[in-house]
């Protein structure tokens, strides 16, 4: 599930204690202290911020403030498996644009009159591809003026910080938003917190449909002392990138067919004994899923990687089933 695997950022903990005594009371309803730090950490203001229970939420939240049933939104594919239902639940219909890179030239092409949204993965779930700067500002140039983009970067942390794009500085163009999440990079994800950032005009109307997806207090007290341990957690995703690699480079090393990655993830591909090698993980303990077409497989804690690549070389050893013997 991608979660994070480390310990708890420094402060969360004694945070989460703390914030118990108010649990009775509304408190921030709306969060609007943690959209006001995040807006002078992101050196914006904060009717450009809008805190969420997490990156999905607020993934639904846009769609559903700025779609309408007869529009579309288009997205690649292989991307995030949860878009097509969160289009469909805003009343749109999803236009998926094939390809494991994700061309902004297909992708603009893909749009019509009735697009009003494009969604962007970064780096991309499943694949793990990474998108720069010049490619998001190529997609903006290609797009009509009618058509938002939004760029998830629910994994952004784990990623090169000088290859990764960061939508966030491209705030000239008032169609483009991002969202992000405690979830993965700061170990948040039983909490539901995340935050989008954008034009006013693209988030104002977010906050007309957001009083049913509130950000807990406790959550709201976690994500404050997270980001205070921002250098923490900036230390805690280089050592998870450094794992992916090493895992990426032991599996390459044994033959498997593995892209690099930007995420806390690998996909690897086997074609047609995807479902074989899922079969034999379990076996060794070790839960992987299958999605869009590749086997993904989370980044953990350095003894389950090891694990991985010792489950990994047996198979790699196994005769193809239904071969002749």
């Amino acid at each position: 599930m991608n979660e994070n695997h480390w310990p708890a950022l420094p402060g969360v903990r004694e945070a989460l204690v703390n914030s118990l005594a108010d649990v009775n009371l509304t408190g921030d309803a709306l969060a609007a202290g943690l959209e006001r730090r995040l807006a002078a950490d992101l050196g914006t203001t904060p009717d450009r911020v809008v805190a969420g229970a997490g990156s999905g939420a607020l993934l639904q939240q846009f769609l559903t403030a700025h779609c309408a049933p007869g529009t579309s939104v288009v997205h690649a594919w292989p991307s995030f498996d949860l878009y097509p239902l969160l289009i469909r639940n805003a009343g749109a219909e999803p236009v998926a644009v094939p390809g494991e890179q994700q061309d902004f030239r297909a992708v603009a092409a893909a749009v019509t009159d009735d697009t009003r949204v494009v969604l962007v993965c970064n780096p991309n779930n499943p694949t793990g591809e990474v998108l720069g700067e010049e490619w998001l500002r190529s997609l903006l140039a290609a797009l009509p003026q009618h058509v938002l983009v939004l760029v998830d970067e629910a994994y952004r942390e784990f990623a090169d910080q000088a290859e990764i794009a960061d939508a966030t500085t491209l705030s000239a163009d008032p169609r483009l938003a991002v969202v992000r999440t405690f979830s993965k990079s700061h170990g948040l994800i039983g909490l539901r917190v995340g935050y989008l950032v954008g034009a006013q005009e693209v988030v104002g109307p977010l906050r007309r449909v957001a009083p049913f997806h509130r950000v807990p207090t406790v959550a709201q007290a976690a994500a404050l002392a997270a980001l205070d341990a921002g250098a923490r957690m900036r230390e805690q995703c280089r050592a998870v990138a450094a794992e992916r690699d090493r895992v990426r480079a032991g599996l390459r090393e044994l033959g498997y067919d593995v892209p690099p990655s930007g995420g806390n993830y690998l996909w690897v591909r086997l074609g047609p004994r995807n479902q074989e090698f899922i079969a034999h993980l379990a076996e060794h303990g070790i839960a992987v899923r299958e999605v869009a077409g590749g086997v993904r497989v989370s980044t953990g804690v350095p003894e389950a990687n090891d694990a991985v690549l010792t489950a990994a070389r047996a198979f790699s050893g196994r005769p193809v089933e239904g071969a002749v013997r």
